[in-house]
């Protein structure tokens, strides 16, 4: 029986109504040029910027991942929120060479600094890793929250999971093809505010059902409230020791997550994230101006603090609500016969507080919410990856070819990745285990682009040489333990021996092994680069610190004021105030 009422479906319908509305104003704009399609014609503002930046972040893995980590591990995984700080180097520090140089892409900028084959080797493997991770776990995070609120939905032979993620890759796909960015950041800039009012009523009417927040903490104790208690196992050894204990798997709902790991890897991971993706610097590309980069970022800072409190918060919600048996359905749902807590079924810990605790209508507001979260993350990565696929590879593979073709293209690219996506469900239906497996992708993937990025606008005597020897020899550590990975993850039988090579590779903390990829591509690109020759330091005028003007200088300094100033120091202060709290 479905967990929404009519009420529901009728907000839920208006939800889906003012869309495609939004988007069908956009996709009337002009969009016969390539810069109209892919950055919008550069007229974002940074309220469009900030807005659409977190409601492309705030997906699957909030959803399902962060929410079901609140239920798990309390707020041990907030680390990776409070990263807001990165949105901050983001808008200071990257925005203003990524404005100057006028590119479409990443990999784009990566070729005016070092070389095409730079640019060649991120945009496949951006390409290849968006199909694996992003759209993949996307498509999962929409099954389960169908699966939860209409569980005995069919439909000529399909259940809610595929049904629900069907419609929400079909209609998100058809604005994305049809408006390009300008219709994407738009729709994202609304979903924003409809996802964060929808997220709030749920910790709202959680805490309420808990009885407030005093009761919440004493039913769940405090360690789920210390960021760092639930990262360091019994035992000192745990802190520091490379393997995990007894080689369990331990990925993204587990508990033995190293802090030494944790405090040198995810600042890496997260700087990645957030300065150098296609996925989230292209919102920063479509502003006019490096004001409004910046401003954009700054705001995305802001609104990022906000997912400890609207998705790890509910989901501790959830697991006190079912540990105190206070909401019997949710701890049947969570919670075996033994009364232990299951770990898969705490993913759906968000939907669960949907479909129990909150009343008619404001189910509707909710759940309108939660479908903006996953449009505007697959509305995102579809148009990232067209945008790679169009800019990096057709164009130059066609240089010829007109504005109004290429933007034909770039609608074609799109289509091409709703079809992936929908050949995905079967796969990701049939297995759960894989959402754990795919949050380690980025672990592997992101230190050799993170190392050729910085390493490359800080120091301007790094050359191609060694950019391209970073880029190799890092992808190259990442695959190989990913495909030492895949079995383990996938085939719940397979097991390597204990302690041999593979054993060991396998069961090294994917925080210390990303370390491990991470100073071998500075030791590559630093190496190769002093044992050859340096770039024409003319062609890389503006790219890097050491070659900037005294005309870059004297507009990046007007593009601010105290505004930028006081709210960039708003958000340093809001997050050491978290780690405060959440600490001790």
């Amino acid at each position: 029986m479905s967990t929404l009422a009519t009420l529901d479906w009728i907000i839920i319908a208006a939800y889906f109504m003012v869309i495609l509305g939004l988007a069908w104003w956009v996709i009337r704009q002009k969009t016969d040029t390539t810069t109209d399609y892919f950055l919008a014609g550069r007229h974002l503002g940074w309220f469009v910027v900030g807005a659409s930046i977190f409601a492309s972040n705030i997906g699957s893995e909030h959803l399902v991942g962060l929410a079901g980590s609140g239920a798990t591990d309390g707020v041990a995984l907030a680390h990776y929120e409070l990263h807001a700080w990165c949105l901050l180097v983001l808008g200071w520090v990257m925005a203003p060479f990524y404005m100057r140089s006028k590119v479409f892409t990443m990999p784009e900028f990566l070729e005016r600094r070092f070389s095409p084959a730079s640019r060649t080797l991120l945009s496949v493997i951006s390409l290849v890793a968006y199909v694996l991770t992003k759209i993949a776990v996307g498509i999962f995070a929409g099954g389960v929250v169908f699966s939860v609120l209409l569980p005995e939905i069919n439909f000529l032979g399909m259940n809610s999971f595929w049904l629900g993620s069907i419609l929400v890759i079909l209609f998100t796909g058809a604005y994305s093809v049809l408006g390009g960015l300008r219709a994407v950041a738009y729709t994202e800039a609304l979903q924003t505010v409809i996802l964060v009012l929808g997220s709030f009523l749920v910790l709202v009417f959680g805490l309420q059902a808990i009885g407030g927040w005093g009761e919440l903490r004493a039913i769940v104790g405090p360690e789920m409230f210390n960021l760092w208690k639930p990262l360091v196992p019994e035992g000192i050894s745990a802190t520091w020791a490379p393997i995990r204990e007894g080689g369990q798997m331990a990925w993204y709902f587990n508990n033995q997550y190293p802090w030494l790991g944790m405090l040198f890897c995810a600042p890496i991971i997260g700087l990645w994230y957030w300065t150098t993706d296609q996925y989230i610097v292209q919102r920063v590309l479509g502003a006019p101006n490096e004001t409004e980069a910046r401003r954009g970022s700054i705001a995305a800072a802001i609104l990022k603090l906000l997912p400890v409190f609207i998705f790890i918060i509910p989901g501790i919600i959830a697991f006190a609500l079912a540990k105190s048996g206070e909401v019997q359905s949710i701890r049947d749902a969570m919670f075996n016969a033994e009364g232990e807590l299951v770990t898969e079924n705490a993913q759906a810990a968000l939907p669960l507080l949907v479909a129990h605790i909150l009343p008619v209508g404001i189910r509707g507001i909710v759940v309108a919410g939660l479908l903006a979260a996953l449009m505007s993350s697959l509305a995102g990565v579809f148009n990232a990856s067209s945008t790679l696929f169009t800019m990096d590879f057709y164009s130059r593979l066609r240089p010829g070819a007109s504005e109004r073709h290429l933007v034909w293209m770039g609608r074609i690219a799109t289509g091409a990745m709703v079809v992936i996506g929908l050949a995905w469900i079967p796969v990701i239906q049939g297995g759960r285990g894989l959402y754990d497996y795919l949050q380690g992708v980025q672990a592997y993937l992101g230190p050799p682009i993170f190392v050729v990025f910085f390493l490359g606008i800080f120091n301007k005597r790094l050359n191609k040489e060694g950019c391209l020897a970073a880029l190799l020899v890092g992808f190259a550590l990442g695959l190989f333990r990913l495909a030492v990975d895949t079995p383990v993850a996938l085939m719940d039988d397979f097991a390597y021996a204990e302690g041999s090579f593979l054993w060991i590779v396998n069961n090294i903390f994917f925080q210390y092994y990303s370390l491990l990829i991470f100073l071998v591509c500075i030791l590559a690109m630093v190496g190769v680069s002093y044992l050859t020759r340096p770039p024409a330091y003319e062609q890389i005028s503006g790219l890097t610190f050491g070659t900037l003007t005294e005309e870059h200088r004297s507009s990046s300094r007007s593009s601010w004021d105290w505004k930028d100033v006081l709210f960039t120091v708003l958000v340093l202060v809001l997050i050491l105030t978290a780690y405060l709290y959440f600490t001790g």
